[in-house]
């Protein structure tokens, strides 16, 4: 009689009990990093129509609610979905079309893959991208003769890693107009000047007179443009990328990003950085800020100054291993200043390229005249790679370092030698701009750097390259903690880009954006970092990358 009871009044409290809640995805458990002001722990998440419904404890949240997919997580880390806080998503989808010269140990093995490249592909205008002179045995810039040789009616052009030079062959040069007499504020043409009355181009273009061989490229068709984005998105949401901001897009690729995402052909977010040109401002300037829920366009990229590889950075003093050669200035000091009051009073966020620092300081003293100090302005220096000491106090929530950490894993073999013992004191200088701005923004800087946000975490806190070199790291009293780092990676970056509130950490009402990981990076050995594996994607609550 009392069994009887006991299973009478358990079936009136399940009858009693209310409806479950309908809900879209439950992911469980998870060893869940909310990246909230607590940066709190969780194993459960819910969401429902794209956004974050609740978090808690796997038990509890099962009982509340009903759902449509569940991701049994078995341990793995959640973390919220990754913002590359500085890439170039459509370069990457152009160099995945092109001639992969990444990881090129000479120039005789870069002639090799071009060749190996037109004989499959039989291209009417051959493009490359990857060669860094600083990696091969012979340190030197290349010349165009070879390309001369096997090309001779085909336009060759082939850029540096960083995208700041250029190898030309003749037809390419014709084609671009540029002779022995072009002269371009803010970069160099180089020249053989062996026989001074009679100088003659090498095919090496610095920054500014790269554009001249941009312009003559074949026109990209609509689909094109599609096929890049998409081949893109496919190599990011693979890695964990949920947002990119992408620095620098003309007009005609923003239209195609938002009519692509209004199709849902298109899946990732985009923070797209307008890029510096009279057409570009024109238009955006006064259309003002362009907001969906998946592309935003609210700021400008400019460019003050080179790189430091291919020595266009702009320095205070002479190189130190190259005399009386201070690098160039892309966009002088005056239009700095011009540029950034036109953004300014058009509510936009100016985002400017500064690597040397002579350009860096250029870049501070333009947006503290341009600035309103009563404003919430959160304009961001992009690399901030060498500042000098006095200038660091400069950094705040209003003029925001966003930096690469595998920039200083790159350039830390040969970086001393450009710049010196003393200054490099304050190159790649990541703990101490992150002290006195109070935020970082990390990012990778594809396709210059390799796509794997994980290699960005890894530098970052190990300062050391995929080879583990060096063994105690590379200037770690520069280095970030993990949660930094996480931080720099997620709600960092969505502050910097006005989203704190939509992303950047797993809390109610956020987007569902998640990238689930193989391991706790949060308390693996530092060097097993590189090694983690994407298990899952998610956003807006739905998977777009499967990693199983």
């Amino acid at each position: 009689m009392r069994l009887l009871l006991s299973i009478l009044f358990i079936a009136s409290l399940f009858s009693c009990a209310p409806d479950k809640v309908r809900a879209d995805l439950l992911i469980k458990n998870g060893t869940i990093y909310t990246v909230n002001s607590e940066f709190d722990m969780a194993d459960a998440v819910v969401t429902k129509d794209g956004k974050i419904l609740e978090i808690g404890r796997k038990p509890e949240l099962e009982l509340k609610y009903s759902f449509n997919e569940v991701y049994d997580a078995k341990g793995q880390t959640v973390l919220p979905g990754l913002i590359d806080g500085h890439a170039h998503l459509f370069n990457l989808g152009v160099t995945m079309q092109q001639v992969d010269l990444f990881g090129t140990e000479s120039f005789e093995e870069v002639i090799d893959r071009v060749v190996a490249f037109q004989k499959e592909k039989n291209v009417s205008f051959i493009r490359g991208r990857g060669w860094d002179q600083n990696d091969w045995k012979v340190k030197e810039f290349p010349n165009n003769k070879i390309l001369d040789s096997l090309f001779p009616d085909t336009p060759v052009a082939l850029t540096r890693v960083d995208g700041h030079a250029m190898i030309a062959n003749k037809m390419a040069l014709k084609l671009a107009k540029i002779t022995t007499k072009t002269k371009i504020k803010g970069g160099v043409v180089a020249l053989d000047k062996t026989d001074k009355a009679n100088p003659k181009l090498t095919g090496l273009l610095i920054d500014s007179p790269m554009d001249l061989v941009f312009a003559t490229y074949p026109k990209e068709s609509e689909s094109y443009l599609r096929r890049v984005l998409q081949d893109a998105e496919k190599k990011c949401l693979s890695l964990g990328l949920t947002t990119i901001n992408d620095a620098g897009l003309n007009k005609n690729v923003i239209d195609v990003i938002e009519k692509m995402h209004q199709e849902d052909s298109l899946k990732i977010r985009v923070y797209a950085m307008v890029s510096n040109s009279k057409e570009n401002l024109d238009y955006y300037l006064k259309a003002g800020i362009i907001k969906t829920d998946r592309l935003h366009v609210r700021s400008v990229k400019v460019y003050a100054d080179g790189a430091l590889g291919s020595r266009g950075a702009t320095l205070r003093n002479s190189y130190s291993d190259k005399e009386n050669h201070f690098g160039a200035m892309i966009t002088p000091q005056k239009e700095l200043k011009a540029v950034a009051k036109r953004i300014a009073a058009a509510g936009y966020q100016m985002n400017t390229h500064a690597i040397g620092d002579s350009a860096n300081v250029a870049v501070i003293r333009a947006y503290q005249e341009a600035m309103d100090d009563t404003k919430d302005m959160r304009w961001k220096i992009e690399h901030a790679q060498l500042v000098t000491m006095e200038d660091f106090d400069a950094f705040s929530k209003n003029i925001i370092p966003s930096i690469q950490p595998t920039h200083a894993t790159s350039d830390m073999y040969w970086a001393e030698d450009r710049i010196g013992s003393e200054r490099i004191k304050g190159a790649y200088a990541y703990k101490t701009l992150l002290d006195k701005a109070g935020m970082i923004v990390l990012g990778t800087d594809f396709p210059v750097e390799r796509v794997n946000p994980m290699h960005t975490f890894y530098a970052a806190v190990a300062r050391k390259d995929l080879k583990n070199y060096p063994e105690e790291g590379y200037r770690t009293e520069e280095a970030l903690s993990r949660e930094e780092t996480l931080k720099g990676m997620t709600i960092w970056a969505a502050y910097s880009n006005f989203e704190e509130n939509e992303k950047g950490s797993i809390e109610a009402g956020k987007f569902a954006d998640f990238t689930i990981l193989d391991r706790d990076i949060m308390k693996v050995n530092a060097d097993s970092i590189p090694k983690t594996k994407v298990m899952a994607t998610y956003i807006n609550g739905e998977r777009v990358y499967s990693g199983n």
